[in-house]
This record gives structure tokens, sequence and C-alpha cells, in this order.
């Protein structure tokens, strides 16, 4: 198993980008979202159907997130990117798993960093930091601190996250600023509420994609997802790339956004 992993490991590292020069012209020519959301699933299975443990299906995806982090920045239009990285629920795993998962950030820094920075990409965490290891929390302030000056697309991860969580915060900051006489209740209103959530000053997502067949938004955005167009594909998160990424972007551009109206 483990000169298996490692001969794997060998060829991932060498694996070429999916591009197709084709692409971004012609989806720069139709509308574009400004903020993309995605729930990155299925590298467990993809581990498991090559007979690998599941670590090796979390670096695969790693993997992808450098190609769709790319594919948005290179449509030069996109706002926001949003990855669904670890959720509240996800402490329910293999202590071996979190672990690992835990530790990626540092890994990405090493990995990553001087290009967010040369593409002037801007890092943030969406989450509660409070239950993470002091590593990784470390890592991902380190993240912030390099690219806070940064004016670019701005990627987030969505790590220890969940909607509901995020949602109860607002709601308790707002009683508590009315409490204190800062606002009336008459002021809350959708405006406001949206100050209050971790993506304040973020266009709310226009597309929301998730990958590996499930179809559900799981505890992901639920207040931001309002009126997102929703995209699903049976392709799983390691396997999914820019390819599938422009995919993704063109159906977005077919689809009538009519937001309730006729």
């Amino acid at each position: 198993m483990i000169q298996r992993l490692k001969d794997w490991l060998v060829g991932y590292q060498s694996a070429p980008d999916k591009d197709d020069g084709e692409w971004i012209p012609h989806l720069q020519d139709g509308p574009l979202p400004k903020h993309v959301a995605v729930i990155m699933d299925g590298n467990g299975r993809w581990a498991k159907k090559r007979g690998l443990p599941r670590m090796a299906g979390h670096r695969a995806g790693m993997k992808s997130v450098r190609h769709v982090t790319r594919a948005a920045d290179d449509l030069e239009k996109i706002e926001a990117l949003t990855l669904y990285s670890f959720s509240t629920e996800n402490w329910k795993r293999p202590k071996d798993e979190i672990n690992y998962l835990m530790s990626l950030p540092e890994e990405f820094i090493r990995t990553d960093l001087d290009e967010l920075v040369e593409r002037n990409i801007q890092v943030r965490m969406l989450g509660n930091k409070e239950e993470l290891p002091s590593h990784t929390v470390d890592a991902i302030g380190k993240f912030e601190e390099a690219t806070a000056d940064n004016t670019g697309m701005v990627l987030n991860f969505a790590m220890n996250y969940g909607s509901r969580f995020e949602i109860i915060q607002a709601t308790r900051k707002i009683i508590d600023d009315v409490k204190s006489g800062k606002m009336n209740r008459d002021d809350v209103d959708e405006t406001l509420f949206n100050q209050y959530l971790l993506t304040a000053n973020l266009p709310e997502p226009d597309l929301m994609i998730r990958t590996s067949g499930e179809m559900r938004i799981s505890n992901f955005m639920t207040w931001q997802l309002a009126y997102s167009e929703l995209w699903f594909t049976d392709v799983l998160w390691p396997d999914f790339g820019r390819k599938e990424f422009f995919e993704a972007i063109q159906d977005f551009q077919r689809r009538s956004r009519r937001y309730g109206a006729v």
C-alpha cells in the first residue's frame, strides 16, 4: 500500500492542468458570476475507487483547488471564489483524517502562496477559528496577512464553517447591539443582517457548484444562496479541473435569472 501511494504521488505531482485557451475569450463575452461558491465533495470516494487512503483523495483535491482558483482568476471578472473546505459537521470524521485536513493550510502556504501573491489574490477564512488547532490558525493567519493588501479576486476558505452557526452568531450580535442602543429593532432588515455575516462586504454567490453527484447544500451559505444558480455534477472533486469549471460557467450564462419576477 505504501509503495502504491508513493507511485501515485509521483503522478499527482506531475499531473498537468487542464487548459483550453478557447474557453476564456468565449466566456468573457457573456455574463460572469461575481461570486462562485463550491462544495468540494468526493475526495474519499475518489481515493476508495483507487484503493488509496482517504488522505490521498484530499491531497489530490488540492490540485483541483489550484486549477479552479487559476481558472476563476483567469476569467478576470469573478470577484470572489469560496471553497467549502471543512464543515462544522466534519469533526465527526476519523481523527487521523481530521489531523491531515488541519495540516493542509500549512502545505498550501509552501506550495501556492507565492503564486497567489503574484496573481494579486486576497485569501480569507470564513468560519470559527476558536476550535481549530493553533498551527492551522497560524497558517491561515499567514495567508491572510501576506495577501491582505491584494486587490484582485478574493479566495475564501470556509473552514470549520456552518451556516446555522453563522446565522445564530449574527443574530446574537444584532440582539446585543439592539440592547446596547447601537440600533433599534426596526433597523434590522436584510441589508443590515448581511453585514453581520461572515461574508459581509462580499457579493452573494451567483453560482454554487457541488461535485460528486450529491444534490444538497449541506449547511453551506444557506442565507447567501437564496437566489444563487445551483450546478451539480457527478465528477468527483479531484477530477474537477478548468474544463469542468468553465462548463459550469457556460451553463450559468445560459440561464435566465428572474429573482421571482416573470
